[in-house]
Parts: structure tokens; sequence; C-alpha cells
């Protein structure tokens, strides 16, 4: 009687495993996926949910840059 008992409480505790690992792989990879959406613009908020102040655009920037190379150029 108690190898019974011990075969299906395997059996049940093996599937009762698989689904909690399977169920944690396609929390994880969907975690993985929504991550990239969900980004919030830079320099709004920060972590603990202060305003920060946004510095320059990335096209500021490229165009700051570009505009010395060029007055080095010149010069």
């Amino acid at each position: 009687m108690n190898q019974i008992i011990n075969m299906f409480l395997r059996i049940i505790m093996r599937k009762v495993m698989s689904k909690g690992i399977d169920a944690g792989i396609n929390k994880a990879s969907s975690m993985r996926n929504g991550r990239k959406q969900q980004q919030q613009p830079k320099g709004e908020i920060d972590d603990y949910g202060n305003p920060v102040q946004r510095g320059p655009s990335q096209q500021e920037v490229r165009a700051a840059r570009r505009a010395k190379r060029e007055s080095n150029n010149k010069g």
C-alpha cells in the first residue's frame, strides 16, 4: 500500500513541478519581449517617482558634435 501511495505522490509532484517550471519559463520569456515596449521616455521620472530634468535629445547632441567637427576641420 505504501508503494502505491508513493507512486501516486511522485506522479502528482512531477506534474506540479513541471507545470510550475513551464509557467516560470513562459513568464520570463514574455517579460523579456515586453520590456522594450514598456520603456518610459528618458528623463521624465526616475525610479523613485521624482521628476528629472530632461537633457538634450540625441539629435541635438549629434548636431552639436557635427558642428564642432566641421569647425575643427575649417580652422
